[in-house]
């Protein structure tokens, strides 16, 4: 299945219109030049040879297999410019990799989780995963005032960001571009004048992002008080800016922008993308009438390879190759022999330095409000030699909390030549009030449907350590209102207090020999506090205590005697949580255990309960093999109090019962769930990914201990097709119970 990308592409379109209206002229470099040894010059006996690199999204991957020609045959680079893609790729060379090594780092790149607009379920600290996994509509919304506010770009960047930034870790000291083992400049697009910004100094990973930032898919790239946006704009083959390096001939590639055949013009969105492959290509022909009579144009042959598709990246690779190649007799007289080249190769690594001593760790005048939390988690680092593998890891801790929109650093250099660690830290534009929307249902095309929708206003950044006050409402089947205080004690470790209460109403199933009779509705008040720590961002361990008082009486079914109830709760509970999804995980696990003693005020028998849910995630190619484990027990108390039973039937509960017509003090269920994904939806940034799948679930519920055994276990399966849509997983299934019976479903929400 696969979304319009309107939103994404009208907004390019506006400002193609706007910039292609005008002749793109370099503007000036953005920052000032560094004093630093100059990268290598060539002998004077050979021509100065630049590279020109287009924009085209994943189409800008075939610039790696250019590059692994151009080694192979011993063609030194001198110069490069480079737009969006092209201006990544020859950062990375510029920075000194080589082709195999670029090809091998974009291979390695998780594109789904460096195009994310918000960090990926095992960056975010555990309480954001269990919120996570409990609102899956994918619409971040924040609310400012009356105001509802949605970001500013569907991707904010810092994923790629932080890729970027590991990569260029040897070259990090180096402000000056020209200064880089290959010259370097980037072309972006000035927002606010619609004018081309050349960065030809600066921050390396921050230029590249710059001239990448499409309009509409990334985050606005704010720098040296520019608004910058993805170079293509004004000038997405930048033969200007290499030839004004001083080169004497071009090797120019253009990835080029596919039109559309006529079958693809019968929809606004495939119209609106023909309309910006047009003006692309009125951009690139531009450019191309400035090529000399000795400048070489490769134009790799690309087919219709999209370029929102980082997972073909590889074959797009060896297409850039074959361009290359093709035009092999037009690079000959460029080539140097196996001496020079290794002389060449040997000055590009002496650029190359080891990583500095860290000596201080400052805070960008921008980011004052986060000073504490900064210093608090990274003022560690100073005296230590600068390691990006460890900061990266400790920037995940803090940007995983969630509110920070930009969480990035860069190496500076003080007047003394001391280097440090210079931090932005910028809140999410959307907050720092958030509103995180859910939905669940279960239909079984019998008559029994539950449908619950829900909302929940987080008010963060309420002191320095990061409190938050959360409300949540919930309409439907069973509504609830609740509000919990979150009050961390320290930034660094993670102890906590959280003071809570809610208003709720739900159904209980009145069960009889496997039928359902009758249904009991229950209204209660919960207050209660918990203390807690967090285990780095995968793990929880809590201690609470609540009072539950409310009454139980029946909604449906022989009428009877209703009952009031007063309740003390003491629990402990643990839970991790190194899951890759909250919908469709491929890979990791999950665990909640809880121990709790209940003690009633009303004169009944107190009880003890424990309960464990276990979920383990294994995936290959396009397969995922998932095994969840579910029990409960309880111990003392009256065995007939339905507050005390675990429901069990429905889609992955026993999946051929009906929904909750098992009903008991003791269960456990065990689950092996297959699921194969259909189809290239996913694979792109706006595509949504469809499964097939089935499942073998075995389980039951018993009134006391002793009845527990294989013996009595009841077997089900079943069959589904689903799709992770942005208002949550949403599945059609058929469920078949060893009994014979079977149960057809429309599920919306989590079911594992």
């Amino acid at each position: 299945m696969r979304l319009p990308r309107t939103l994404t592409l009208t907004a390019s379109l506006l400002f193609c219109i706007c910039a292609l209206a005008q002749e793109p002229a370099p503007a000036p470099a953005l920052a000032p030049t560094a004093s630093l040894a100059a990268a290598p010059r060539v002998t004077p006996h050979r021509l100065r040879i630049g590279l020109v690199l287009s924009g085209g999204g994943a189409r800008g991957a075939a610039h790696i297999g250019v590059l692994e020609i151009l080694e192979r045959l011993h063609i030194p680079i001198d110069a490069i410019a480079g737009t969006s893609m092209g201006a990544v790729v020859g950062g990375l060379y510029a920075s000194g990799m080589s082709g195999p090594q670029i090809a091998a780092a974009m291979d390695s790149v998780d594109w789904q989780v460096a195009f994310r607009d918000h960090p990926a379920l095992s960056a975010l600290d555990y309480r954001r995963k269990q919120e996570e996994e409990q609102y899956l509509v994918n619409l971040p919304l924040g609310l400012q005032g009356r105001r509802l506010v949605v970001p500013r770009g569907l991707i904010q960047s810092q994923q790629l960001t932080e890729t970027l930034r590991s990569l260029t870790q040897p070259v990090a000291r180096i402000t000056d571009f020209d200064r880089l083992p290959t010259r370097f400049h980037a072309v972006a697009t000035n927002l606010l004048t619609g004018d081309a910004a050349v960065l030809s100094s600066g921050d390396l990973p921050t230029a590249m992002r710059a001239s990448m930032a499409v309009p509409g898919v990334f985050e606005p790239v704010e720098y040296h008080g520019q608004i910058l946006a993805d170079g293509g704009l004004v000038d997405n083959l930048p033969i200007d800016v290499a030839r004004a390096m001083g080169v004497d001939v071009l090797i120019v590639v253009d990835t080029g922008a596919p039109l559309q055949p006529r079958k693809s013009l019968l929809s606004l969105p495939g119209i609106t993308n023909q309309m910006l492959a047009i003006l692309l290509h009125r951009n690139v022909s531009q450019a191309l009438r400035q090529l000399g009579p000795h400048d070489i144009l490769i134009s790799p042959q690309l087919g219709n390879y999209s370029s929102y598709n980082f997972t073909d990246m590889l074959k797009i690779v060896g297409a850039g190759q074959r361009a290359a190649l093709a035009v092999e007799k037009q690079l000959a007289p460029l080539e140097i022999s196996d001496a020079q080249y290794a002389q060449y190769l040997a000055a590009r690594r002496t650029v190359r330095q080891g990583p500095p001593v860290v000596h201080f760790v400052g805070v960008d005048p921008d980011s004052t409000a986060y000073s504490r939390q900064i210093h608090d988690m990274f003022d560690r680092f100073a005296g230590k030699p600068f390691d990006p593998q460890a900061l990266a890891r400790q920037v995940q801790l803090l940007y995983g909390r969630g509110y920070l929109e930009t969480l990035d650093y860069r190496l500076q250099q003080d007047p003394a030549g001391q280097y440090g660690l210079d931090f932005t830290a910028l809140r999410n534009s959307w907050g720092p009030n958030y509103l995180r929307l859910g939905m669940q249902m279960q239909d079984d095309f019998e008559g029994y449907t539950t449908f619950n929708a829900d909302g929940r206003l987080d008010v963060t950044e309420l002191n320095s350590l990061g409190a938050e006050w959360d409300s949540i409402l919930q309409v439907g089947t069973d509504p609830q209102i609740a509000t919990e205080f979150y009050q961390p004690f320290s930034n660094v470790t993670q102890y906590f207090a959280e003071p809570r209460a809610d208003i709720e109403q739900h159904e209980l199933p009145e069960v009889e020999d496997g039928r359902l009779v009758g249904e009991y509705l229950v209204r209660s008040v919960d207050y209660g506090l918990d203390f807690g720590r967090e285990i780095g961002n995968w793990g929880e361990i809590r201690l609470g205590a609540q009072n539950s008082t409310g009454s139980e009486r029946v909604n449906l079914g022989p009428s009877a005697p209703g009952e009031n109830f007063d309740v003390d709760e003491y629990f402990l509970r643990f839970g991790f949580d190194q899951l890759d999804s909250p919908a469709f995980p491929r890979a990791g696990q999950a665990l909640t255990a809880q121990a709790s003693i209940q003690d009633s005020r009303n004169g009944e028998p107190g009880s003890d309960q424990v309960t464990l849910d276990w979920r383990g995630v294994h995936s290959w190619a396009r397969n995922t093999m998932v095994l969840w484990l579910s029990g409960g027990s309880t111990v003392g108390g009256s065995q007939t109090n339905t507050l005390n039973y675990f429901p069990l039937g429905g889609f992955l509960q026993l999946s051929g019962v009906r929904a909750d017509t098992l009903s008991g003090p003791q269960y456990a269920i065990g689950r092996l769930i297959y699921l194969h994904k259909v189809g290239n939806g996913g694979e792109g940034i706006l595509d949504v990914p469809a499964y097939i799948g089935a499942s073998i679930e075995s389980g039951n519920v018993w009134q006391q201990r002793s009845q527990i055994g294989f013996g009595s276990l009841r077997t089900d399966f079943s069959l589904f097709v689903a799709a992770d849509t942005y208002v949550g997983p949403v599945y059609l299934a058929t469920g078949h119970d060893e009994s014979g019976s079977t149960a057809f479903y429309l599920y919306l929400g989590r079911s594992f």
